[in-house]
């Protein structure tokens, strides 16, 4: 006999947990890898290469950020009894998408839902965040926009 739901979120729940503990490691060693590197000095070649490898970790530090924020949010909502309920039907996730995606929050139907509406979850435009045009009709280069 197969493994019951409950089960099976016991067991996500330590892959989650793992998972979480071995991202705060990762992070927390690029925290220290980024010290090392303003600590040194090099040439212009060397600030080049580190600076790349700093916009990367950078990057990939983002990218595990967002998984643990994903993945708190998957141990939040077992605690709450809320966990494996898609947000936008109701419905329960299948185990094997759980199984496949531990933290998401949604079945492939209300993704598609969400994908077939530009990404948002919410399918009502926000008229409220649009910005009107200054009034006249000249068009704005891409150019003629300072960035920050």
């Amino acid at each position: 006999m197969g493994k019951s739901r409950k089960q099976v979120i016991a067991a996500l729940k330590q892959t989650l947990i793992e998972r979480r503990n071995t991202i705060r490691r990762a992070l927390a060693g690029d925290i220290n890898a980024l010290r090392e590197l303003r600590e040194m000095s090099g040439d212009a070649a060397d600030f080049a290469s580190e600076s790349s490898s700093t916009e990367l970790n950078s990057q990939l530090a983002e990218v595990e950020s967002r998984e643990l924020q994903q993945i708190d949010n998957a141990l939040a909502q077992m605690e709450a009894g809320t966990y494996g309920i898609c947000e936008i039907t109701g419905k329960e996730i299948p185990i094997a998408r759980l199984e496949a995606l531990p933290y998401v929050t949604t079945t492939i139907e209300a993704q598609r839902m969400i994908e077939e509406n530009g990404g948002r979850a919410n399918f009502t435009p926000d008229w409220s965040r649009m910005i009107d045009s200054p009034g006249d009709d000249t068009n704005i280069s891409i150019n003629d926009i300072e960035y920050l």
